[in-house]
């Protein structure tokens, strides 16, 4: 029996990344959709009021990026390295700067905001190409981390908005066509249950 529950909605959004730790490492949990009544029954049990939440037996884990870092640590997917973490830590914060935006954009200014933020992109996905040439890692760190797999969602959530985003990202592109051909990613990847889940939860992508 799992001690792992995830509490979300029927979407990727900021619960994907903890998916793809859970089934890429083999790890039981299973899924609570808080899509229904979430204004009554969940909201006011959440600790800032949002979800995801993870229930990790009878501790609570609020905040996706701190789920991730919580089930790193706990699966030795977190470095121990001071320096490894730093790159771990820095990755996902500008994952969290390039995510922020897109959030507000999807479901704040989709049509008029669209093309602006596509335009921010190559910056902003260069700056993390240009650490990945410099590291020399396949991965972020020597090996895979908590960080890695919310890099990977981003970049797939990036491409489905704009496929070409990463084409001129050699190494980038390299790190994600790693990350896919992850044989428990790839077979989770085809089933109906992830193709059929929406992106975000207002219908655009």
């Amino acid at each position: 029996m799992s001690n792992y529950q995830l509490i979300y909605f029927p979407l990727r959004g900021r619960g994907q990344a903890t998916r793809y730790l859970f089934v890429d490492n083999g790890i039981d949990y299973k899924e609570e959709n808080c899509a229904q009544d979430w204004v009554k029954t969940y909201k006011p049990k959440m600790p800032f009021g949002q979800s995801p939440l993870l229930k990790d037996g009878d501790f609570e884990v609020a905040q996706s990026n701190t789920i991730m870092r919580h089930l790193g640590r706990k699966h030795g997917l977190y470095p121990s390295d001071l320096q490894e973490a730093a790159k771990a830590d820095m990755i996902t914060d500008h994952v969290e700067d390039i995510r922020g935006p897109y959030v507000r954009m999807i479901y704040q200014n989709y049509e008029n905001g669209k093309d602006d933020f596509v335009k921010t992109l190559p910056e902003k996905l260069g700056y993390i190409e240009n650490l990945f040439k410099k590291w020399g890692t396949e991965y972020i760190t020597t090996k895979i981390s908590f960080a890695d797999y919310i890099l990977f969602d981003l970049l797939d959530t990036l491409q489905i908005l704009t496929p070409t985003c990463i084409d001129a990202l050699p190494t980038l592109k390299a790190f994600y066509d790693r990350m896919a051909s992850r044989p428990n990613l790839k077979k989770y990847r085809e089933t109906e249950e992830f193709k059929k889940m929406p992106v975000n939860g207002n219908g655009k992508q």
